[in-house]
């Protein structure tokens, strides 16, 4: 029986946060732990990758995006 999963790696987190600026990824929820996520693009400025995910137009995406730690 497949159970659906919410838990993302804390590796999967780290490999997708980028060294500067935001990268906009998204959420598998029924891809296997430790395969979640996946990279959609990356943005220098915070206004442009808000502005991207809100223009995604599949409601079905789960998003997120991660800023880099400079």
């Amino acid at each position: 029986m497949f159970v659906m999963s919410s838990k993302i790696s804390e590796q999967e987190k780290l490999a997708l946060t980028p060294e500067s600026g935001f990268n906009l990824v998204g959420i598998d929820p029924f891809e296997a732990y430790g395969k979640k996520l996946y990279f959609i693009e990356h943005f220098d400025m915070y206004q442009e990758a808000l502005k991207a995910k809100k223009d995604r137009k599949n409601p079905d995406e789960y998003l997120i995006l991660y800023n880099g730690s400079s």
